[in-house]
């Protein structure tokens, strides 16, 4: 059920009403609005589906919840963690709004169904959620354009390798985690031609055992550096630091701490400016006319690379910071062709761009993907 559910998870990027913020439209998560005057109370609800200390999706989740209250001290925070994806989260929602909740959050994609449920119930109160393709007058979507930092911690990747293999550890082989690997081995290639990425599937997004024995089996393999999207990559990174790899990180910056030694960088997800702004904008009466489906882009606050490990070379920093700041002044893309699958078949034509539907229908692998992507 899950699987299905996820597989479904990006095809929101994909949707013409897709919003990509531009930075004018966000603003730093350093200089956040203030509460000012008083306010009257507001209560906002939020549902994990894991730990919220899993140093991955739900603790992102968890921390955007916490720089809220820090921004607006007046709001209530109601939080239940390690909710499963069924009948259950309906439960929990309904308990939230009787609590006073105007504002929640159904933070996991299998939480779509139910949610729109409760939200059909009380229209009176907002609903954000998490990379969805449904939405309703008061339950919008929201994501983070992630491409361009995977294209340029490959580059990150394909610099440090010193066997040129890199490895890939996923939940399932869907649409967006494909993408991912994509971008990744593209820009690993673009500064060393003989890099190969090395996948494997573990059908599960959260099980730490799998994702270690997935991580051993690549080190055995010759792979040095191994990154992930799993709900937690705990298992993963510290196993790479006892096999003496390097790791990069993905949905939280918290992980790196499992890291100390082989920590390269990774991809964070920081909701709670995001969040902020969605309650300001329910007091000021205006939420209902913000986008129903919101991509932050990567110049907003709610997307951003995690700090650099003490091994990555200065020079490595600067490749990876320069590429990345031609991504933010759109002079250059990631997909952009000529690209072939590694099958040898060219997928984008020479000077092509690739639709933004890619996303949520890509079923093929770029040149270099090995393994369970081959």
């Amino acid at each position: 059920m899950v699987k299905r559910l996820r597989s479904k998870w990006f095809a929101l990027f994909g949707v013409a009403a897709a919003v990509i913020l531009a930075v004018t439209a966000c603003g730093g998560s350093d200089k956040e609005p203030s509460a000012g005057p008083a306010h009257a109370p507001f209560t906002m609800g939020i549902i994990h589906v894991g730990s919220k200390t899993d140093a991955g999706y739900n603790q992102a989740h968890a921390e955007a919840a916490a720089l809220v209250q820090k921004n607006l001290p007046y709001v209530k925070v109601l939080s239940a963690e390690n909710i499963p994806e069924n009948a259950d989260v309906a439960r929990v929602i309904e308990n939230m709004i009787s609590q006073g909740a105007k504002f929640i959050v159904p933070a996991s994609f299998g939480y779509l169904d139910p949610a729109l449920g409760v939200a059909a119930k009380h229209p009176e109160v907002m609903f954000d959620h998490p990379a969805g393709f449904k939405q309703a007058d008061n339950f919008h979507t929201y994501w983070a354009a992630s491409d361009q930092y995977s294209y340029a911690l490959g580059m990150a990747a394909g610099k440090m390798t010193k066997t040129n293999k890199l490895g890939f550890i996923g939940g399932f082989q869907i649409p967006n985690i494909i993408h991912t690997i994509n971008a990744f081995t593209l820009g690993a290639r673009s500064v060393n031609p003989n890099a190969e990425m090395r996948v494997i599937f573990n059908n599960a997004w959260s099980d730490p055992g799998k994702q270690a024995a997935a991580t051993n089996a690549l080190a055995d393999q010759g792979v040095d550096v191994v990154t992930m999207i799993v709900d937690s990559p705990i298992a993963v990174v510290q196993t790479a630091e006892q096999r003496g790899i390097y790791s990069v990180g993905f949905h939280s910056t918290a992980v790196q701490q499992y890291a100390p030694k082989g920590w390269i960088s990774g991809i964070g997800f920081t909701w709670g400016g995001f969040f902020t702004r969605e309650i300001q904008a329910i007091e000021a009466g205006t939420w209902k006319s913000n986008p129903k489906n919101l991509i932050g882009s990567l110049n907003t606050d709610m997307v951003v690379l995690a700090p650099w490990g003490s091994a990555v070379p200065a020079d490595v920093r600067a490749l990876v910071e320069a590429k990345i700041a031609d991504f933010k002044a759109g002079k250059t893309q990631v997909f952009v062709g000529p690209i072939k699958d590694n099958k040898g078949n060219v997928k984008i034509a020479a000077g092509q761009v690739a639709d933004p539907s890619l996303v949520s229908t890509v079923d093929w692998y770029v040149e270099g993907v090995v393994g369970q992507g081959s």
